[in-house]
């Protein structure tokens, strides 16, 4: 569990594409504030720069924050008067992991695919070389040297 403070996550890293619980019991939720909100952003520039509302529960506040691929996540919180805890004009910030990526090999599967049989590649080629012999012949008898074209069918 990631804490600052007052403030924790419910990971032990925050990775970036996932989502982290993010738990607020700071100074605004001690002087009884009924609205808090975390103003957040991405980076050193506060990229991507959001702000939603944590839902109370009991004596703390919470809300979830989806994360983007970036370094690492700043934000700070206010209240429903405009009240901020941006701690002590330093912010919050965490880092965020990447994602890690593993890649396995896959066992070869148990799937057989049948082979031709050399006989029957052998068949193929005769009957193939016969046909063409047989058609070539008939046209060297008959005169018909070129090929037919579609139009002249009588």
């Amino acid at each position: 569990m990631i804490t600052q403070g007052s403030v924790f996550f419910d990971t032990e890293n925050l990775v970036e594409g996932r989502t982290a619980k993010l738990t607020y019991k700071g100074i605004l939720a001690e002087n009884g504030a009924n609205e808090i909100y975390v103003h957040f952003g991405f980076g050193l520039l506060w990229n991507n720069l959001q702000e939603i509302k944590l839902d109370k529960v009991d004596d703390h506040f919470e809300t979830e924050i989806s994360l983007i691929s970036c370094d690492d996540l700043n934000f700070c919180f206010r209240d429903e008067n405009n009240n901020w805890d941006n701690n002590e004009a330093k912010n919050y910030s965490a880092p965020i992991a990447k994602n890690e990526v593993t890649i396995s090999k896959v066992d070869d599967t148990a799937i057989e695919v049948p082979r031709l049989k050399k006989s029957y590649l052998i068949m193929k080629k005769i009957k193939l070389a016969f046909y063409k012999t047989v058609t070539f012949l008939s046209r060297a008898f008959t005169g018909e040297w070129k090929k037919k074209k579609i139009n002249e069918e009588i």
